[in-house]
C-alpha cells in the first residue's frame, strides 16, 4: 500500500484513482435519480394501481440481494477495472428498460435486472473505494457517497424539467442512458485495477456473509431505516401531523436531502479528526435528537429542523459501515456485499414498517421507532472501529497490500 508522502499528500496515482471512483459514484447516483423522477410516468403508462407499483418496486431490492455476492467473483476473475466497466456500463444500459416494459410482469423482470446491476456495481465501487482509501492513508468513503448523493440530485434535476415538459420517459431515459454510458466507459478506462494475489482463492458464487459483516450490517440497518423512513415519509408527516401546506411539506425532503449531501461531502474531515467510532457516535446522537424533535414537533419549522438533523446524523453511517466491512475478512467484496444486503433490506422494510405502524397507531408513533434505532447508532458505533494494522482516519504507515493495485 502506498501511504502519503513527506508533504502529507497522497501519490498522484492515488489522487487520480480517487477522482475516478468519485465520478463513478456520481454516475451511479445520476442513473438512480433519473429513474426516480419517471416512476409516476411508468405507473400511468402501464395503468398500475398503487399496490401493483409497490410490488414492482420491491423487485430492485430482490435483484440486488440475490446477485450482489457475484460481484466479488467477477472482481477476482477479471480484475476490478473490467468488473467496474462491465457492471457500471450494464447499469447505464438497463436504465430505459422499465419504461419500455409492456406490462407488469415485464416491468418486474426489468426491475430485477435493474436492481441486480445496481447492487453488483455498488459492491465493486465500494470495494475500490476502500482500496483507494488504503492507498491514500485517509478517509474518503463519506465523500464518495456524497458524490453519489450529488449524482442523484443532478439526475433528478434533469428529470424534473423533462417531466414538466411531458417528454416521453422512453426518450428521456434512453438519452440519459447513452450519456451516462459514455461517461462511465471513459471513467472506467482509468479506474484502478485491483487483482488477487497468486495464492488467493476465488470467492464463492454464493455464500453467507462473514459474521463481522452481519454485525456491521446491523448498524447499517439502523441508519438506513432512519434514512429511508425519513426520506419517504417526511413530507407526509408535515402535511398530516403539523398540518403544513403541500409546498411547505416539500421543504422537509429538500432540507433532509441537502443536509445529507452536505454532511457526506464534509464527513471525511470529521472521520480524519475524530475517528470512525466517534464520528458515528456523534452522528447517532444528532439523529436521535432530530428524531425526538420530529416526534415532539407541533409546527412545520421544528419538524423540518428535526428531519434535517436526522439527515446530518445518518449521512455517514453507510459509508463508514462499508469501509469497516472492506477491512474485515480475507475477501473484502464478500463482506461489503453482506453489509449491502442488510442495508438494502432495511431500505426496503423502512417505508412499509413506518406505514404499518402509522396505520395501526400514528405517524408520531412510527418515528418513536426511528428514534430508538437512531439510539442504536450511539450504542453500536464501536463495530466500525478500525482493526489493528488497518487504515485509520489519518495517514497510516505503509503495510503490505493484500492485492496489487496498478
Amino acid at each position: 500500500m502506498q501511504s502519503a508522502d513527506a508533504t502529507g499528500r497522497a501519490p498522484a496515482s492515488a489522487r487520480r484513482a480517487h477522482l475516478t471512483i468519485a465520478i463513478a459514484f456520481a454516475v451511479h447516483g445520476a442513473a438512480n435519480g433519473t429513474f426516480a423522477t419517471r416512476i409516476p410516468w411508468i405507473k400511468d403508462h402501464l395503468h398500475l394501481s398503487a399496490g401493483q407499483l409497490g410490488l414492482a418496486l420491491v423487485c430492485p431490492a430482490i435483484g440486488s440481494s440475490l446477485l450482489m455476492p457475484l460481484a466479488g467473483r467477477l472482481m477476482h476473475r477479471f480484475g476490478s477495472r473490467a468488473a467496474l466497466r462491465l457492471l457500471l456500463g450494464l447499469w447505464c444500459v438497463v436504465l430505459p428498460l422499465p419504461a419500455l416494459a409492456p406490462g407488469l410482469p415485464w416491468l418486474c423482470l426489468a426491475l430485477l435486472l435493474f436492481g441486480a446491476s445496481a447492487g453488483m456495481t455498488d459492491v465493486v465501487m465500494n470495494a475500490l473505494g476502500v482500496a483507494v482509501e488504503e492507498r491514500k492513508g485517509k478517509s474518503i468513503m463519506s465523500g464518495l457517497h456524497g458524490m453519489w448523493s450529488l449524482g442523484t440530485l443532478v439526475g433528478a434535476g434533469i428529470g424534473v424539467p423533462a417531466t414538466h415538459l411531458d417528454i416521453d420517459a422512453r426518450v428521456h431515459l434512453g438519452a440519459m442512458s447513452a450519456l451516462l454510458l459514455v461517461i462511465a466507459l471513459l471513467v472506467c478506462a482509468s479506474a484502478p485495477d485491483v487483482r488477487p494475489g497468486a495464492d488467493d482463492k476465488a470467492p464463492p458464487r454464493f455464500a453467507l456473509p462473514p459474521r463481522a459483516a452481519l454485525v456491521i450490517g446491523a448498524i447499517g440497518f439502523c441508519g438506513t431505516f432512519a434514512e429511508g423512513g425519513s426520506s419517504d415519509w417526511c413530507a407526509v408527516y408535515l402535511k398530516d401531523v403539523t398540518h403544513a401546506s403541500a409546498a411547505i411539506a416539500a421543504l422537509a425532503y429538500t432540507g433532509f436531502s441537502a443536509a445529507m449531501v452536505t454532511t457526506r461531502l464534509l464527513g471525511d474531515f470529521a472521520v480524519r479528526r475524530l475517528g470512525a467510532v466517534t464520528t458515528l457516535r456523534v452522528g447517532g446522537v444528532v439523529a436521535t435528537v432530530g428524531s425526538a424533535l420530529v416526534v415532539a414537533s407541533h409546527s412545520p419549522v421544528t419538524a423540518i429542523g428535526g428531519f434535517a438533523l436526522i439527515g446530518v446524523g445518518v449521512s455517514t453511517v453507510v459509508p463508514l459501515c462499508f469501509a469497516a466491512a472492506g477491512r474485515r475478512g480475507p475477501v473484502p467484496s464478500q463482506a461489503i456485499a453482506g453489509v449491502a444486503t442488510v442495508t438494502y433490506t432495511s431500505g426496503l422494510i423502512a417505508p412499509a414498517a413506518i406505514g404499518g405502524i402509522a396505520g395501526a397507531s400514528s405517524l408520531t408513533a412510527s418515528f418513536v421507532l426511528v428514534t430508538v434505532l437512531a439510539m442504536g447508532l450511539v450504542l453500536g458505533a464501536g463495530v466500525v472501529r478500525t482493526p489493528a494494522g488497518a487504515v485509520t482516519g489519518s495517514p497510516a504507515p505503509s503495510v503490505p497490500s493484500p492485492a496489487p493495485v496498478d
